[in-house]
């Protein structure tokens, strides 16, 4: 099978488009998608010569549930553990912190203070660095919000002891929380990549060549540039 029949089977290639993480995608007035992840999926269309179709979801767990639905051909998500046991990754083409707002009161100074016992985390379920804590935490909770706007919400209504985020996200939404202050460091790094649903050995074996090829030519770092993206970092060669 060659990598058009592999990865368009329907004569288009068929992206998965999560409108959760605004780093990588996001809407115009009219719902016109725009992004980094826009500009990648439209140059693996190119590559395999096909026409584009973008299927739109909300939250990145919605897209991951879907992978063995034939609902998308390729999608772009967090490279996490347990999502690889449906879906199949890239190398990772960048690197994005992730972190927590804490109450200004707090005592904590460094993300790894948080995990302290009867903290309480908001997080969206399902998103990639959610799925994280929920594999290494072990002492404070996870308070699961709809999306990352609940999770602020949550917060201020004070549900919750601390909010969990992209560090970009978090840095840019401090003006939506007066009681809250940044913490330094992160918990993790998240990396992100093509993911294709798990038994696409051939599709994943051409995306691994694409993304190499992606990085040699900076093609992600000038489109993180060209849509002003900050704090999501383009793996280098």
């Amino acid at each position: 099978m060659n990598a058009k029949q592999a990865l368009a089977p329907t004569g288009k290639l068929r992206a998965g488009m999560n409108i959760g993480n605004n780093l990588f995608t996001r809407q115009n007035e009219a719902g016109g998608l725009y992004g980094v992840s826009v500009d990648l999926m439209q140059e693996l269309a190119s590559s395999l010569d096909v026409p584009l179709e973008l299927v739109v979801y909300d939250q990145p767990g919605q897209v991951a549930d879907d992978a063995g639905n034939d609902k998308w051909d390729v999608a772009i998500l967090a490279i996490e553990q347990t999502r690889a046991k449906t879906i199949l990754f890239s190398p990772p083409m960048t690197e994005i912190e992730a972190g927590y707002i804490v109450l200004q009161q707090s005592t904590f100074q460094v993300a790894a203070e948080v995990d302290s016992n009867g903290i309480k985390i908001a997080a969206p379920a399902k998103a990639g660095y959610e799925l994280y804590l929920s594999n290494h935490l072990k002492n404070a909770s996870i308070v699961h919000s709809k999306n990352f706007a609940n999770s602020l919400e949550m917060f201020n209504q004070q549900e919750v002891d601390a909010v969990a985020g992209l560090k970009p996200n978090l840095i840019e939404s401090m003006h939506l929380v007066p009681m809250g202050r940044l913490l330094n460091g992160n918990f993790m790094t998240v990396n992100h990549g093509f993911s294709v649903p798990l038994g696409k050995g051939d599709s994943a074996a051409y995306l691994e060549k694409f993304v190499k090829e992606l990085i040699a030519k900076d093609f992600i770092g000038s489109s993180i540039l060209k849509h002003q993206i900050k704090g999501l970092i383009a793996v280098q060669a």
